[in-house]
């Protein structure tokens, strides 16, 4: 689905949204929602339509719900319904959410909290620079009723110069114009940190041009009913525009897609950052393109003098550009016009909204109901003024002791990887001394980014709801094409702080914690410390693996793409990780619906990374003592379910499904029992024997790090 609006940390990706593989290389996130951070919810407020709490949480007496648990259930054979199945019987999905759990609880507490600050700065109580353009957009985003008057006329323009494109070529700069507005087009463009050179910037192309969430959506008959769905929806847009043959038009649309979809790399292929690099002159990328006009293109993206360009997914380029030149015009005009549509829907009139939530969000993601007005609102002000809103966040909500006691977790996981990294058996010694160098220059943002986003040239009106999104997204565009000859901004974050996530950047070889994660259940000061390991410790752990999982392995310490491995010790890893993944495939999430091992590789090992680390550091922390027994629990079995609470998560089976389909996490119930079997203190800390549900014998356990 393209997203015209996103927060401003991802907006920096904006132009990403065309290639998988150009987001994935920027950062490799904790949880699965990673990239669209601007889609928070929440539950009902109260009667007085405030939220019901501002408070962080706090679970049981040591940091760990007991009532959670259900102990019919035996650990060895369900960890996952052991430490959760009564939290999981008796919790409901919230009817405007499609999933609800630790993650969303604090979204939740997050979406509240910044709910407070946008009416803070309506009522004139927030001493910030951008205090004003936060109070202008959430009310050009609140008033209805000239919402409503409007219809379908702020997206009138885009469509006029629809109508009015004579050729193929005017088609294609009206698709450069998506790097920062409302089209679309077979191939995207971004601008990230060059992976071979982390030092500068470099214009990223890739392929896109979907509608629908992934290729098999188009290809695989289980999906059909999906794909005439989308079909109805189109032609549905189309007549809510005005457009000739809406019907007609649909199905010639969806036609051009699905054979968009048959060039279009799996997303197990895009994963490869090595085939995914592909420099190229521009006239190297022309002659690749034949077809498709590179110069119209780089014009309506406003990139001027470009001499080099790299190409991700490499050989799907001559077929799009195959595919492009030979669609009728009328056809590429109906494809755009309904991307403009469908982009804009979420702010526009009530029928493009129901609709556009009716498709996107019922039948693709089986949402039940729509999230209030005031709560897609704070989400659209996060979208453009993220880091704004994130400033006046930290100064009330995240306390300086919490970013000390941070810094010192980071610094004992990371003593853990080192103590790991140095005992392997199976990496040669010239392979750890670089994975060593990799370890001491990984870099380190707890909270909040050092210096802020400048939103001083970004005209907010209370009164252009469209026009706001558009100015935000042009104005993200124009900043990071205007570095583009200049140093990486090695201080940038690609999270805002009220984000509940967390990543790691290959190029920039660095782990990041927004503000928003470092509350109950991942950490909170008062609980007991091995909850805390568990939780926040597994987190650390696992963004520090994804430096060493199947794709981030493949950069230095300095971030730069390049084989620093032995022969022998990259295949004994890879021996391993495949084992891992097909531990991963063989899990069924619904009836004949198995997870891609493959495509979650990097999350899978990440996950077992960090615990595995999460429990040395903890062990280590005890200074050779006894962990001490709480409520009959020793500190290590603790620990193991503090990462299992964290997890503790419901899907709708349509969101599942698309989960299993599109995303490299996979489903929190695996997280806990795909990762906690490979563990041997887990078999230690419970006393899982064979016979046990989940026991794998130690010879056939994956240990990678």
């Amino acid at each position: 689905m393209k997203t015209f609006w996103m927060t401003a940390a991802a907006a920096a990706a904006v132009a990403f949204a065309a290639s998988p593989a150009l987001a994935q290389r920027e950062h490799v996130c904790l949880d699965a929602q990673c990239i669209n951070q601007a889609l928070f919810t929440s539950t009902e407020p109260s009667a007085g339509g405030a939220a019901t709490s501002l408070e962080s949480p706090r679970y049981g007496a040591w940091g760990f719900d007991l009532t959670g648990m259900d102990r019919s259930v035996k650990p060895g054979d369900d960890f996952y319904m052991w430490a959760s199945g009564a939290w999981s019987k008796r919790t409901e999905i919230p009817s405007d959410r499609t999933r609800f759990g630790m993650f969303d609880t604090l979204s939740i507490l997050s979406e509240a909290r910044t709910r407070q600050i946008i009416e803070d700065a309506v009522a004139g109580r927030v001493d910030d620079r951008d205090a004003a353009k936060i109070s202008a957009a959430f009310a050009a985003y609140m008033d209805e009723q000239r919402v409503e008057a409007l219809d379908k006329k702020p997206i009138e323009r885009e469509l006029a110069a629809i109508r009015a494109a004579k050729t193929r070529d005017d088609l294609t700069e009206l698709s450069g114009m998506g790097s920062w507005g409302n089209f679309t087009g077979v191939l995207g463009l971004g601008i990230s940190d060059d992976a071979k050179d982390p030092s500068r910037y470099a214009l990223y192309a890739g392929t896109g041009g979907l509608g629908l969430p992934d290729r098999d959506y188009y290809l695989d008959p289980k999906f059909a009913d999906k794909k005439a769905a989308y079909e109805a929806y189109v032609a549905k847009m189309l007549t809510f525009i005005g457009w000739a043959n809406p019907v007609e038009s649909a199905r010639a649309v969806v036609a051009l897609e699905t054979q968009i979809a048959e060039a279009t790399w799996t997303r197990v292929e895009r994963r490869d950052r090595d085939k995914t690099y592909n420099p190229m002159s521009l006239a190297e990328l022309q002659a690749m393109t034949p077809g498709f006009n590179w110069n119209r293109y780089l014009v309506g993206a406003d990139l001027k003098d470009v001499k080099r360009v790299v190409v991700t997914t490499n050989t799907a380029f001559p077929k799009m550009a195959k595919i492009y030149a030979a669609t009728k015009i009328d056809t590429l005009k109906a494809w755009q016009a309904f991307n403009v549509a469908d982009g804009a829907a979420p702010m526009l009139s009530k029928r493009f909204v129901d609709a556009h939530f009716d498709f996107r969000s019922k039948t693709l993601s089986g949402q039940p109901e729509q999230r209030p007005r005031w709560k897609r609102g704070v989400g659209h002000v996060n979208g453009m003024l993220g880091e704004a809103v994130g400033r006046v966040y930290v100064a009330r909500y995240f306390p300086p002791e919490s970013k000390a006691k941070m810094e010192a977790l980071v610094a004992n996981i990371r003593s853990a990887m080192k103590a790991r990294i140095e005992s392997l058996d199976w990496m040669g010694p010239e392979t750890k001394e670089r994975a060593l160098d990799k370890l001491a220059k990984f870099g380190v943002k707890i909270g909040y980014p050092e210096t802020w986003r400048d939103y001083s040239g970004l005209e907010i009106r209370a009164d252009d709801l469209y026009g706001n999104a558009e100015r935000a997204s042009r104005h993200e565009w124009r900043r990071v094409v205007a570095r583009m000859n200049g140093p990486v901004d090695k201080a940038e974050w690609n999270m805002v702080p009220q984000t509940v996530n967390a990543y790691y950047s290959p190029v920039k070889n660095e782990i990041v914690f927004p503000a928003a994660i470092l509350q109950a259940p991942f950490f909170h000061p008062d609980a007991d410390p091995a909850v805390n390991y568990g939780g926040i410790g597994g987190v650390i752990g696992h963004e520090i693996s994804h430096g060493f999982d199947d794709q981030g392995r493949k950069g230095d310490g300095d971030g730069v793409l390049r084989d620093w491995w032995t022969a022998e010790d990259a295949a004994k890893f890879k021996a391993q990780a495949d084992r891992l993944g097909a531990q991963y495939s063989a899990f069924e999430a619904l009836p004949g619906l198995n997870l891609q091992g493959a495509l979650g590789m990097g999350e899978n090992i990440g996950d077992m990374g960090g615990l595995s680390l999460a429990y040395d550091a903890y062990r280590i922390s005890l200074g050779g003592k006894p962990s001490p027994i709480l409520d009959g629990t020793s500190g290590e079995q603790r620990v193991f379910l503090g990462w299992a609470q964290v997890w503790r998560s419901k899907f709708r089976d349509e969101a599942l499904r698309q989960q299993v389909v599109t995303g490299p996490h996979s489903p929190p119930y695996f997280r806990v029992n795909g990762t906690i079997r490979n563990i041997d203190g887990w078999y230690e800390a419970f006393g899982v024997k064979p016979g046990d549900k989940l026991y794998v014998a130690p010879e056939e356990r994956v240990r990678i790090w």
